[in-house]
């Protein structure tokens, strides 16, 4: 069923058109959810949760506009507020269990040789480490431009921030992310989570 057929059922209130969203959008939205939160499940819930309501709210949706930035936008916002809400969180069993080799699996090259392996699994590290030490904001900015490959003009209806905002956040993002990686790089001087753009 085509993406807009989907839309027009779920429209008439006809859920079966839900499906085909999920089977279009759920990769990629999971893919920021987890990036933006770093844990699994609550990505899981945020997606589903963003499904359910877009299947309520899809009258409010414009159908002569895309719906990949319209879904995306409740995704990240969701994300975001999740993050917030984690981070007023303390737990009380010591460490979580880290979710991210799984992540780690889907990036690796299968055809890489040794080296290259042990070079990449570096790399992955470092920039999962670097990730964790972003603001929320900043890590949804850097997922939407290059996990998602969302253009700016996208990112503004993506966040419903202007484009200035937009770009200016990136920017700080990348500029926040490369301080952390060229400080990876250096062995002798440690990562500082407190440090903030």
């Amino acid at each position: 069923m085509e993406e807009s057929q989907a839309i027009l059922r779920l429209k008439q209130g006809d859920w079966t058109g839900l499906e085909t969203l999920v089977q279009n959008h759920q990769t990629p939205a999971l893919h920021a959810a987890f990036l933006i939160l770093q844990d699994r499940a609550a990505a899981e819930d945020v997606v589903q949760e963003a499904f359910l309501n877009a299947a309520r709210k899809i009258a409010q949706f414009d159908a002569g506009r895309p719906f990949r930035p319209w879904f995306l936008r409740s995704v990240i916002n969701a994300a975001l507020k999740a993050a917030k809400q984690q981070s007023r969180l303390v737990s009380l069993n010591g460490d979580e269990p880290d979710e991210r080799p799984g992540l780690a699996a889907r990036l690796a090259d299968p055809r890489a040789g040794p080296d290259e392996s042990l070079e990449a699994a570096e790399t992955r590290r470092a920039v999962r480490s670097a990730l964790d030490l972003l603001t929320p904001k900043q890590r949804a900015a850097i997922v939407m431009r290059y996990y998602l490959e969302m253009p700016a003009e996208e990112m503004v209806h993506a966040t419903g921030a202007s484009l200035a905002a937009v770009k200016w956040s990136l920017h700080a993002a990348r500029r926040r992310l490369h301080k952390l990686l060229g400080a990876f790089r250096d062995e002798s001087i440690p990562l500082q989570s407190d440090e903030r753009e």
